[in-house]
């Protein structure tokens, strides 16, 4: 009997020709199918065999297939039997036939199928049982260990007296509010939210019972020697990580192209950070650390020129935190980088919190932290760390991170480590959170290359179509948006180039030679780079709009990308990072021809816009509202040419890439910045007044949140690239309120910049 305790539906998928024929073959498999429905299940129909093909490809809920096997359409019967497997590598499937055909069936079906039905020999009892105990074994192989546990538990209801004070929901009940609440989450949120008093659960701190479980399922899917559940985002795996491993006056070598929570962590832990400053190109992408600076004595050196670095201190790094993918998709070959860095450092971090899904396609090969087979792993070689925001682009709720562990050379054990994990987990976790890491591993692990396969595949056809319009766009004289990839890719059959919207599909979703950057290549503007070194994740897509010319220098004609990003959101569609010419955009799972189609509609829809010059009130009602006095009389192309020139005016381009391209000089230590303002000895300052101050605080544009000034470092001289970015873009948003940067660390006071600065 299907488990009535099981708290999901239970689908079978059954087709068989002549399913409502007069004979005694389909009056008992309609039989069967009954009992199973009596039993549980829900049974769909199909009546035939294309039909069960396209359901089965629609719905992944359906937990076994019995198809119908006469001898005239036998190769069709296979053919589908071997589509079905190509999906689901587990789902129960059965052939069903009232004659003895089993002779006739190749051995290679016979290995796919999971049994054989005789409807007129065996019991109907016998055979609906068998059936059931099929899919009790496939929901078994499917669910990972956690999430089964919660699903079990959350069905129970039983009366709990413990924490979260809501009991299963049943407090939002007395409320009209929370009945409000209540109904829009539904019961199944609020029952699996439970306390950590359930000891069914096991514990997130100390990694017993189903978490444990779930974690050691995490490790084998991602490769690694351990795995954590995190809840609180990426931002916490990296605290964690870095807090296990450095501590005050550790020198720790940083990626610049980091995030602010590597920031918080030299905050927190008082070590001392040395950097490795990464490449930008023309339009302010960030590149990757060259190889030659990773070399032993280059970091050498540049520990040796760290400001901070005094006599006496330990002059061997401890840790090695770098960014792959990038924030555009740039990707170390990881081997190489370990190779590099494992002369100078034992411990390297990879921060992956956008680039979960690598291990599971070869697009990535040797491209990700976890490259390398734990049970192999040279213990003489770092150990090394990844952690991955499951939430981002895997499948999870928010704030759901995971850190893997590979041990090698001077491993921190888990009983230490996890003393850091402890200091930075709530002890009322949500389950939800650590249900969805164990679900997205799940998924994963039975279908992680379909998945990134469908995603890349997206994100090719996107690429390739909007590369051909571009160009059939610029030879009739006119202006389109393009992406930022090849502008050509070779043909290993003979060698010969071609155009990148004209190279075959399957190249370019199969071969990562196609997104590698090369070093003679003009395309991705970075100098320096090494053959095979780095290579562009195709599912993350930057497009970019017309004005900044190869040497960064601005065109005559241009767009600003925050320009289209306003028009975009204005028609639904939300843009995940914007650059003064690019706007990237995030192939996840989740993307389909519909949902891309649509993108390529708006796009159009711009430009139409833009060419006829439409009234802002039409075009972009929220700006116009916001000020209908300056934006009354004004077209989308009279917008975008004011900005444009204001762009031109203030060298924002320019001032990007300068101020990110250089150090600024520490003064302090981020721990004793912080130790300032926790004291308040600190002021806020105008950027008039910031020359040569020390700033309290992180100066970070986000999105994607890289520091331009870490707390201690020195803001420069008042015509610095630092201060002159920072002015450029105060005097943006003084023109363009309705278009102003988010930055953290800065406070706007009646359109000014003020930044709190370490009192002299």
């Amino acid at each position: 009997m299907i488990d009535i305790k099981n708290p999901f539906e239970v689908k079978i998928l059954l087709s068989y020709d002549n399913f409502d024929d007069d004979t005694a073959a389909a009056r008992a498999v309609r039989i069967l199918k009954e009992d199973l429905e009596i039993e549980g299940a829900k049974v769909i129909v199909a009546e035939h065999l294309q039909d069960a093909k396209a359901i089965f490809n629609s719905d992944p809920s359906i937990q076994a297939v019995m198809l119908g096997v006469e001898c005239t359409h036998c190769q069709n019967t296979y053919q589908v039997v071997e589509d079905i497997r190509a999906l689901n590598k587990r789902v129960p499937i059965f052939l069903m036939s009232s004659k003895n055909f089993a002779s006739d069936i190749p051995t290679h079906i016979l290995e796919q199928v999971s049994d054989f039905i005789w409807i007129l020999e065996d019991t109907l009892d016998f055979i609906s049982g068998r059936v059931q105990a099929a899919i009790r074994r496939y929901r078994k192989s499917i669910l990972p260990p956690m999430f089964k546990a919660l699903a079990k538990f959350a069905k129970v209801h039983e009366y709990s007296w413990h924490t979260p004070g809501h009991t299963g929901g049943t407090a939002f009940l007395k409320t009209a509010a929370g009945r409000d609440f209540f109904n829009f989450f539904g019961e199944q949120i609020f029952r699996s939210d439970l306390s950590i008093s359930v000891g069914e659960l096991g514990s997130m701190l100390d990694h017993s019972g189903p978490i444990g479980d779930s974690e050691k399922y995490m490790a084998k899917v991602f490769n690694s020697s351990r795995s954590y559940h995190i809840t609180n985002g990426t931002s916490t795996s990296n605290r964690v990580v870095l807090m296990a491993s450095i501590t005050r006056g550790d020198i720790c070598l940083c990626d610049r192209n980091c995030h602010k929570s590597v920031e918080h962590a030299m905050t927190m832990t008082g070590a001392v950070p040395t950097y490795l400053m990464p490449t930008r190109n023309q339009y302010g992408i960030i590149g990757p650390i060259l190889p030659e600076n990773l070399t032993k004595s280059a970091i050498t050196e540049a520990i040796k020129n760290n400001p901070l670095v005094k006599e006496g201190m330990n002059l061997t790094p401890k840790h090695a935190i770098v960014t792959n993918s990038t924030y555009d998709g740039l990707c170390y070959q990881t081997t190489w980088v370990k190779d590099l860095l494992k002369e100078s450092v034992n411990r390297i971090h990879f921060d992956e919190a956008w680039y979960g899904y690598a291990r599971f396609n070869p697009m990535y090969q040797n491209r990700y932290a976890m490259s390398f087979d734990p049970e192999k792993y040279d213990q003489n070689d770092p150990t090394i760390f990844a952690t991955q925001s499951t939430h981002k682009l895997l499948a999870a709720f928010s704030q759901a991170s995971m850190i893997h562990i590979l041990d090698g050379k001077d491993a921190i054990s888990h009983e230490r480590f996890n003393e850091s994990l402890m200091m930075h987990s709530s002890t009322s976790p949500f389950y939800a959170i650590i249900a969805s890491n164990d679900i997205s591993s799940a998924m994963m692990d039975a279908h992680g290359r379909d998945l990134t396969d469908d995603a890349i595949k997206e994100a090719v056809y996107f690429r390739k179509t909007l590369a051909r319009i571009h160009q059939e766009m610029k030879r009739a004289g006119t202006w389109f948006f393009n992406v930022w990839q090849p502008d050509s890719v070779t043909n290993p059959l003979n060698g010969q180039k071609v155009p990148f919207y004209e190279a075959e599909d399957d190249l370019l979703i199969k071969n990562p030679d196609c997104w590698v950057l090369n070093p003679n290549d003009s395309w991705h503007g970075f100098k320096g780079l090494q053959d095979d070194y780095v290579m562009l994740d195709p599912i993350k897509v930057s497009i970019t709009t017309p004005g900044v010319m190869p040497d960064g220098s601005l065109a005559d004609f241009g767009i600003p990308a925050t320009l289209l990003t306003a028009y975009l959101d204005s028609k639904g569609i939300v843009v995940e990072k914007t650059t003064d010419f690019t706007c990237l955009f995030l192939f996840s799972f989740g993307v389909t021809k519909g949902k891309w189609g649509t993108l390529l509609n708006a796009l159009f829809e711009f430009k139409k816009a833009y060419d006829h010059n439409v009234l802002l009130k039409i075009a972009l009602p929220k700006i116009y509202e916001a000020d209908p006095k300056k934006y009354g009389p004004m077209g989308l192309k009279d917008l975008s040419n004011a900005m444009f020139d204001k762009m031109k005016e203030l060298k924002t381009t320019k001032a990007l890439s300068d101020a990110f391209s250089e150090l600024p000089k520490p003064m302090i230590t981020p721990v004793e910045a912080y130790e300032r303002l926790v004291k308040n000895e600190v002021e806020s300052l105008s950027l008039d007044e910031m020359a040569g101050r020390t700033v309290a605080t992180g100066v970070v544009p986000y999105p994607p949140g890289i520091p331009l000034l870490m707390p201690g470092e020195n803001a420069g001289p008042a015509e610095g690239s630092a201060l002159t970015y920072l002015k450029a873009l105060q005097a943006f948003d003084d023109a363009f309120p309705e278009f102003s940067h988010d930055i953290h660390g800065v406070e706007v006071k009646d359109g000014k910049y003020y930044i709190l600065c370490v009192k002299e």
